[in-house]
């Protein structure tokens, strides 16, 4: 049987047989040449890197563009690196697999070493300093997702963590910024070499935020007598320390089971899914989808290898603004939550599965393609259309990407305003439009005050996704009756106060025309059994407008 730490130059046979493409170039050399001249490191070791970051790599270390492999700081699980990278020599089999069931195999050596990035492990924080200082590396991304960034309480104030790091100083740094400014410290004081920290998060003005925590932590440092101005001045300098955007779009979920059966019925001995203590999903084999993309600000103080090569695509600040606009306020991230809401309601439980119900597919066509892309700004690299033809005709249906509407629902009170707010107001910014004629965004947020509920369209009861407003969320609607005719004044009694919040909606619903339509499509998803089901029903027939 076939696993990671076969020789795969020697072996390449061997994998040819299952249907695995190999590297071309040696690892043990580009490993000796990432310990000479280091260029590239990676904060966060999980699933999105492994298979994007890192074939990113891959392909530049095969054109000649990139003559080091990347160094992977895993910053939260110390298991993802003595269970998963060290054990196989670091490498990573990425699978990528297609709406058709068909499997795209790739070993990826492209990692040349991976550290536990914390002074608790003292040897690997020891490398990663060193590493840090060498006047050869270039650009430290990020994957460590939005919590990662974060140094305050739900109140704004700044949270335990971090006031312990600030009040402590660089030395041994807990949280994840402290660890990042303390060894950025270690790089000013030898010989203040540029540097781009490169935020590839999945949340807009990701530099900008990654930027805040940085200095939030330095001016903290500086108060308290651990740091001089010059070193704030260096992390403020764009030509020193750079802070660039980024967009990032690549659906990548915990590794599948069926595909690590699939695995191993072909040859491959390594495909089993590893359950960390810290309840990390991770395996040698990572899935994701054929579809990808990842549009960056170019700013590199300190030079880049040629990312433009691996289908990067590098351009300006507006241009990523208008990208990430595009996707989540339009293009995906709408269609997504919508799919959420009234899959846990309809009570599905895969994205994939809901799109084989075609008024689903109908409801987010209508929400793509008739109520938002007519106010989208375009950012030109990316066609719009395109892009939503393509996340209902591949993405979406992918059987092999085991997405949930569960997962999405995630968090909804914190999406609204991006997810459906922007549009609304780019409807009253737009003198030809009014928000009154849409009709499938607010649908979709009457079906989410009917999810706040509890109770699925069969009568059900379920728990609704976690949400850091549900206990105000859900008191908001308690006065609701389920299962009976209600009248139109009971809802609006009830759901009044919520859709006149502005920071939810991102507007006064009431003011821009849509609670009265919000309330009555709600009445109708409040009749009982199958009503939710019904109401999108009926609404599609009355109302869906032509598609191209």
């Amino acid at each position: 049987m076939t696993t990671l730490t076969t020789d795969y130059l020697k072996n390449s046979t061997e994998f040819e047989k299952i249907g695995i493409k190999v590297p071309t170039y040696d690892q043990a050399a580009l490993q000796t040449a990432t310990a000479s001249h280091p260029r590239w490191v990676h904060f966060g070791g999980g699933n999105l890197f492994r298979a994007f970051h890192a074939a990113i790599a891959q392909r530049l270390i095969e054109a000649g563009e990139l003559d080091s492999g990347i160094i992977v700081g895993e910053t939260y699980d110390e298991q993802v690196v003595t269970d998963v990278y060290r054990p196989r020599n670091n490498r990573i089999l990425r699978v990528i697999t297609k709406e058709n069931g068909d499997f795209d195999k790739e070993l990826i050596a492209s990692v040349a070493a991976a550290y536990f990035v914390n002074p608790s492990a003292a040897e690997d924080w020891a490398k990663m300093q060193a590493i840090f200082q060498a006047a050869s590396l270039q650009v430290v991304t990020f994957s460590i997702t939005e919590k990662g960034y974060n140094l305050k309480t739900p109140a704004g104030d700044l949270n335990q963590l971090t006031l312990n790091d600030i009040e402590n100083g660089p030395a041994k740094p807990v949280g994840n910024m402290a660890g990042l400014v303390s060894l950025l410290l270690g790089r000013f004081k030898n010989g203040a070499q540029p540097l781009t920290l490169l935020s590839t998060d999945n949340f807009s003005q990701n530099g900008d935020r990654l930027k805040d925590s940085v200095l939030t932590i330095a001016n903290g440092w500086l108060k308290n007598g651990f740091v001089d101005q010059a070193f704030l001045d260096y992390l403020q300098d764009k030509h020193q320390i750079s802070f660039p955007l980024s967009m990032i779009d690549r659906i990548t979920p915990n590794p599948a089971e069926k595909v690590g059966a699939q695995l191993k019925a072909s040859g491959f001995d390594d495909a089993d899914i590893i359950h960390t203590a810290k309840h990390t999903n991770i395996a040698a084999f990572t899935n994701s989808e054929a579809s990808h993309y990842l549009v960056v600000e170019d700013e590199f103080p300190n030079g880049r290898p040629h990312f433009e090569t691996a289908g990067v695509i590098m351009t300006n600040r507006a241009t990523v603004n208008d990208a990430d606009q595009m996707k989540v306020t339009t293009c995906l991230n709408p269609l997504h939550t919508a799919l959420a809401i009234f899959g846990s309601v309809l009570g599905y439980h895969s994205i994939a599965d809901e799109m084989q119900n075609q008024d689903l597919v109908a409801l987010i066509k209508q929400i793509g393609y008739v109520e938002g892309l007519p106010v989208v700004t375009d950012p030109k690299v990316i066609n719009p259309k395109a892009f939503i033809d393509q996340l209902i005709t591949k993405r979406l249906p992918n059987p092999f990407m085991p997405d949930t509407p569960q997962r999405i629902a995630t968090d909804t009170s914190q999406k609204m305003a991006i997810r459906y707010g922007v549009t609304i107001k780019q409807y009253l910014a737009d003198e030809n439009r009014d928000p009154v004629t849409l009709t499938f965004i607010p649908l979709t947020i009457a079906a989410w005050l009917r999810y706040l509920l509890g109770v699925n369209d069969d009568g059900e009861a379920f728990t609704p996704s976690p949400d850091p407003m549900m206990d105000y969320l859900q008191t908001q609607v308690a006065g609701l009756t389920y299962g009976s005719q209600t009248s139109p004044q009971n809802v609006h009694v009830n759901i009044k106060n919520l859709l006149s919040n502005e920071s939810i909606f991102g507007v006064d619903l009431y003011a821009v025309g849509l609670g009265k339509k919000i309330e009555d499509d709600l009445a109708q998803m409040l009749t009982g059994q199958g009503a939710v089901a019904k109401t999108l029903a009926t609404v599609l027939a009355s109302d869906a407008q032509p598609v191209a």
